[in-house]
């Protein structure tokens, strides 16, 4: 049944690429007499359509059983006016982030299904090269040899692209007091599996100090005359930020091995402002006569650091049988240094008032320069994977899929500060790990155990060898449901362990005298001795979680679904900082606190093991898109490949008018059966001298051969633009800009739209037989069950049985499409008439709307919107909303055994931030003709923090962020007007428009110093204008 089931969807692949070159002229379909049903339109989509566009794939799409969280399209993609991969990414953080909870790193990224070494990669590509976008959950991360707890990207590039951008942005905070200014120029060149990118970006920020938002300082007012402090804190520091990345990748033979390489350096200088020196002078006579001064407004305290950071990755992929052999490195070396002004020695001026020379409020004599203190941190890490993807064998259900996966991982980190006894620190850990993912497919839909649907059991162990800690095991079990192509299911066990961080475990220890502390014991502050540092005690953590998720594909809106995620997380023997001291922490940890006679003299606050931690939480996501407007005139002509090659065929002019010259009445019988005859339908002759460029050989039937023979000479690698007069004048027209001359821009379009047609999908002679049995006389329905479940049921009646009428619509379109037989030769020869019932539904190609321009149906699975067809390519606009709840159902740790469990949820606190039970993230926007409005939105609820002295009331927080762009090179009157605007975009934007903060409150309603608006937001409300140009 499997081997059947892909004999049909190959056929139906040929059937795609013919239905797609009709050779006859296209004509309105004459609507409908009122009352006048036609089988299969029932629900607004025609069958025989709606199956060839199923065929359509992309390559370097995922294979995978479980639905993507979301899928982007080109037309969605510029729905959200990004400038770059990166900011793309970063617009869509809601969907791309993990809801697990073990951990907030960046989702794992892939281009054209293959790994990459780096993020650098792709980085700075515009989304303008992007032909697709997946969004994959963790489960499929896994898959590819990536950890648990990281949704995955899977970036689609177009076959062939070009392109240098220019681009350059401002922005500054409505209140004013900084800015930021950012240039960036990249090239890139896409050439099939080669790739060519170089970058360039500038970013500068100027400073922002207290007293320009009004932060009041938390020491006495200075004496008047004094300089403010608030003027010499900073709360965003001066930046300047210079990176330079280059990226190479290129095809090695050609079976599809392909090597990248790519490089980036990047310096960071940045500058802050601690504030100034100051003193409290006491009145010799009277020590409760104190004034606090303020001096050094010319040379405030200041810490700058240079920071220089040299990276470098490699990806090499390369089959090894029918396995997949993907090999990754990565390395960085970054140089860090930071110099931090020292505060002055005030004595001297103490002594003077003492002395009697210098009075309280006196102006203050110059101090002996302090000097200033250097601190040196130098990273060093270098990661390399190689894993292999095959298929080791089959089961009645589909192949077996298996990744293997090993690799090695080094970090060292050495510090040296003068302000530190300890002298230089080294800390180094090394990681060698491996691991294996098996997917195991139990059942399918029309195959084995098909009634239960498709059913798919994924397995992934790995084992870690830590130099500095030990081994840490991990393993997981998943299975995923989908009974419907709409409807899916999943549930999946994680099992690992976790070391401590580096810094947790092997930090040098300190000891600092005389630190002031509360004692809650006693209700006094005490001098004690603090012990800091790495603790080698700490244990391994356990950590055992499970998820469960549905999603919907939402029927009444192409690619659009809901989904809902349950996650539960428990962790035994968790690494954590050591809380603040209260009676309950000394209880639990009692060799961590030294007493004299009940006087509190040092704590140990080394990282500590606390017993458990459990939380879980829901998580729904909505995500919604369409099209919007009405089709334009040109509608179903669009210049993608069906158009482009259908209008040529077909003699119509560029915007799909009528056909060029008179057509002559053709039947021609051919080879293969004899679907139903009637009148003979207009064909357009053949060029004059044969062929004339196009694809139809006399008696208008598609020639695959020459096709295809176009096909290889357009698309092979290293190509030059061809002499475009030798093409029929229609696609002339469509590759020529305003002058009349070969637009660059439009012939790449026009060659990766070509070139992403799948070579050698045609087969005629499958098709032929696959075409003989359908066609074969008689009424009787053959078995549909090869069919995707979907197609069958929009076959059948009410009664759940085939219906007639409507296999017959499905028959008469089939059967009624032109064709040629294979020859010895390869090239196609004979025909078959275009002729239809006189009273049944027109033939495909003579009547009736051609595949991807007519109502269609569902997507394909997998994704898709039609192919090259689909909404938003028709003149339409289009629109998308994404939305993310998060519900916190519980958070709670317990500290030791004996001692009360933590409600994090509940204002009890570790680390003094408060814990949101309900949080959502909104995205939308809206894309016509070149101009767009993006939204963005965020909520985060209220919360309580349960304090020592008074508890805090974290109110809630929304914020929302608008964007407007226009993409001016898509107004043709303005580019004719001024050629300058041609791939031209601008774009005003407003992050925070309603200038919200959060609001923090204690016992009183009174709000704590350090929760101050400034302090919490500086910038508020943001004014952003970008310029961007392509060339």
């Amino acid at each position: 049944m499997a081997r059947a089931r892909v004999t049909l969807l190959s056929a139906i692949s040929s059937l795609a690429v013919l239905a797609a070159m009709p050779a006859a002229a296209q004509e309105a379909k004459a609507p409908a007499a009122a009352g006048d049903t036609t089988p299969g339109d029932e629900d607004g989509g025609d069958i025989a359509n709606e199956i060839i566009v199923t065929a359509q794939n992309v390559r370097g799409q995922v294979d995978t059983a479980i639905p993507p969280v979301q899928e982007l399209s080109e037309e969605d993609i510029a729905a959200y006016g990004a400038g770059s991969i990166t900011d793309l990414i970063a617009a869509l953080a809601p969907q791309t982030s993990s809801g697990r909870g073990r951990g907030s790193g960046p989702p794992a990224l892939l281009i054209n299904g293959v790994r990459v070494s780096s993020f650098r990669e792709m980085a700075n590509f515009p989304p303008e090269s992007i032909k697709k976008v997946e969004i994959l959950p963790e489960e499929v991360a896994l898959k590819y040899g990536f950890s648990a707890d990281q949704r995955l990207i899977n970036i689609i590039l177009k076959d062939n692209f070009a392109s240098r951008v220019a681009e350059a942005e401002y922005s500054q905070p409505w209140a004013g007091g900084t800015s930021t200014e950012q240039l960036e120029g990249t090239m890139l060149r896409i050439s099939g599996p080669s790739r060519m990118n170089i970058h360039a970006e500038w970013s500068g920020t100027s400073l922002l100090t207290e007293a320009e938002r009004g932060v009041v300082q938390s020491t006495p007012d200075p004496l008047a005359g004094d300089p403010d402090p608030a003027d010499y804190r900073s709360l965003v520091s001066k930046n300047s930020d210079l990176q330079l990345t280059g990226n190479w990748t290129t095809k090695l033979a050609d079976n599809g091995s392909a090597l990248s390489v790519n490089g980036q350096y990047e310096r960071d200088h940045t500058t802050a402002l601690s504030g100034l020196n100051s003193v409290t002078l006491v009145d010799p006579d009277d020590d409760t006569v104190t004034q606090y001064r303020t001096f050094g407004s010319d040379d405030p305290l200041q810490r700058v650091t240079h920071t220089d950071t040299v990276s470098f990755g490699s990806t090499l992929n390369a089959p090894l049988g029918s396995w997949q052999v993907n090999a990754t490195v990565d390395a960085s070396h970054a140089n860090s240094v930071s110099r931090i002004d020292r505060y002055a020695d005030t004595q001297a001026l103490q002594d003077a008032v003492d002395a009697g020379t210098l009075q309280l409020d006196d102006p203050l004599p110059a101090v002996a320069d302090p000097g200033y203190d250097t601190a040196k941190t130098v990273t060093d890490s270098a990661t390399s994977k190689v894993t292999a993807m095959g298929s080791p064998f089959s089961l009645p259900a589909g192949e077996v899929s298996m990744t293997l996966h090993s690799g090695y991982s080094w970090n060292r980190v050495q510090t040296e500060d003068t302000r530190s006894t300890t002298g230089k620190t080294t800390l180094t850990r090394g990681d060698l790990t491996a691991g294996v993912n098996v997917g195991i497919p139990l059942a399918e839909r029309g195959g084995s155990l098909g009634f239960i649907g498709d059913l798919n059991l994924n397995l992934n162990a790995g084992i870690d060898q830590l130099s500095d800690f030990g081994t840490l095991t991990n393993w997981t079990a998943g299975l995923s449901w989908r009974p419907l192509d709409t409807l899916s299911f999943k549930a999946t066990y994680f099992a690992s362990d976790a070391a401590p961080t580096l810094a947790q475990l092997n930090s040098p220890q300190t000891l600092t005298l005389n630190v002031p502390v509360y004692d809650l014991t006693t209700g006094q502050t005490v001098l004690v001795s603090v012990l800091g540092g790495g603790n080698p005690d700490l244990e391994k953590q356990k950590q055992r979680d499970y998820t469960l998720g549905a999603q919907y594909q939402l029927p009444f809106l192409d690619g659009s679904n809901i989904s809902v995620d349950y996650f539960h997380n428990h962790s035994s023997n968790v690494s954590a900082a050591f809380p603040d001291l209260t009676a309950d922490i000394e209880a639990a940890f009692p060799d961590r606190v030294t007493r004299v006679d009940g006087v509190l003299t040092q704590i140990d606050e080394r990282p500590v093991t606390f017993a458990s931690e459990n939380s879980a939480r829901l998580r729904f996501g909505l995500n919604l898109t369409g099209p919007f407007g009405k089709k334009s005139a040109t509608a179903g002509g669009g210049f993608g490949l069906f158009g482009a090659v259908r209008s040529a065929m077909s003699g119509q002019g560029a915007n799909g008018g009528a056909p060029a010259r008179p057509a002559a009445p053709v039947s021609t019988p051919g080879a293969g059966a004899q679907g139903p005859v009637g009148s003979a339908s207009p064909v357009a002759p053949a060029a004059p001298g044969g062929t004339g460029g196009g694809f139809a050989p006399p008696g208008g039937a598609f020639d695959p051969q020459r096709f295809q023979e176009m096909r290889q000479k357009l698309c092979a690698d290293g190509a030059e633009t061809p002499d475009i007069s030798t093409l029929p004048e229609p696609m002339q027209e469509r590759m020529k800009g305003a002058d009349g001359k070969l637009d660059p821009a439009k012939f790449a379009e026009f060659k990766q739209r070509v070139c992403s047609g799948g070579a050698g999908a045609f087969n005629p002679q499958q098709f032929q037989e696959f075409r003989q049995k359908l066609c074969a006389p008689g009424d009787t329905p053959p078995d549909l069950s090869a069919l995707p479940e979907r197609f069958q049921d929009r076959l059948k009646g009410p009664d759940g049985k085939v219906d007639p009428a409507r296999f017959k619509e499905f028959k008469d379109r089939i059967c009624s499409m032109p064709t040629v037989a294979p020859s010895p030769n390869g090239s196609g020869e004979g025909g078959r008439g275009q002729g239809g019932d006189a009273g049944g539904p027109p033939p495909m190609g003579a009547g009736g709307p051609p595949p991807g321009a007519g109502p269609g149906g569902p997507p394909p699975r997998g994704g898709g919107r039609g192919g090259f067809r689909g909404p938003g390519a028709d003149g339409r606009g289009r629109w998308f909303l994404n939305l993310t709840y998060t519900l916190e159902l519980e958070n709670q740790v317990l500290i030791a055994e004996g001692l009360p469990v933590l409600d994090q949820l509940d204002g009890d606190q570790l680390s003094g931030g408060a814990v949101v039970r309900n949080s959502a993230q909104l995205q939308g926007g809206l894309f016509y003709h070149g101009i767009g409005l993006r939204y963005s939105g965020t909520y985060s609820g209220a919360s309580d923090l349960n304090g020592t002295t008074t508890d805090l009331h974290f109110h809630p927080l929304t914020t929302f962020d608008l964007q407007l762009f226009a993409d001016l090179g898509q107004q043709a009157k303005l580019v004719e007007k001024v050629p300058f605007f041609k791939g031209t975009r601008v774009s005003v934007g407003v992050d925070n428009v309603f200038d919200s903060i959060r609001k923090v409150t204690d016992e009183n309603g009174d709000v704590p110093l350090r929760y101050q608006a400034g302090l919490i937001d500086p910038n508020g409300r943001v004014i952003k204008v970008q310029f961007r140009k392509m060339f």
